[in-house]
């Protein structure tokens, strides 16, 4: 009788151990549940904000790009050339030359940044002995040859003026000639 008490006795203990065993089994099984669905959660939400961070990043670096475009657009158009141009005409004895010559000066704002820098394009060339004079202004008289002494002060001496047709202390007879007054 003893086994039988002591059975009715443990039985209780046991039944009970079992359904602590067996509920906490269970309990097991639906944190595990909980926790997939949590780690689904959150590794959906980490999934989402990365591609947000992802695509906030690219929108920031084509924001700053359209806005260093647009400065530096912004910034060139406050660029200017000017430009002017006129022909120049070369004549000679033998030849003429026209050339259009094209000036050009860089600004910023209202700012010359640059010297004119000129272009010249020929335009046309040829010769004009039709137009040339017939005779020269300047007429080629031979400078006389001296002995000792250097030719040119020789043919200056020659020409010294008298002291009545001296036209002033620093001017000789031949000044008029070549332009002064």
């Amino acid at each position: 009788m003893q086994l039988e008490a002591f059975l009715w006795m443990f039985l209780p203990v046991f039944v009970a151990g079992g359904s602590a065993l067996l509920s906490y089994y269970i309990m097991q099984a639906k944190m595990e549940v909980a926790i997939a669905k949590e780690r689904e959660s959150l590794s959906e939400a980490r999934a989402t904000i990365t591609s947000q961070k992802v695509t906030l990043e690219e929108r920031i670096k084509a924001t700053e790009e359209a806005t260093k475009r647009q400065a530096l657009d912004d910034f060139l158009q406050e660029f200017r050339v000017e430009e002017r141009s006129y022909v120049r005409e070369m004549k000679s004895l033998s030849a003429s030359k026209k050339s259009m010559v094209m000036q050009e000066r860089l600004f910023f704002r209202n700012i010359p940044l640059s010297n004119w820098i000129e272009h010249e394009m020929l335009i046309e060339e040829g010769r004009d002995l039709d137009q040339l004079p017939a005779r020269s202004v300047f007429p080629a008289a031979p400078l006389p040859a001296g002995e000792g002494r250097i030719a040119i002060s020789k043919f200056l001496e020659e020409v010294k003026p008298s002291e009545e047709t001296r036209p002033g202390p620093l001017l000789t007879r031949h000044a008029p000639a070549f332009g002064a007054q």
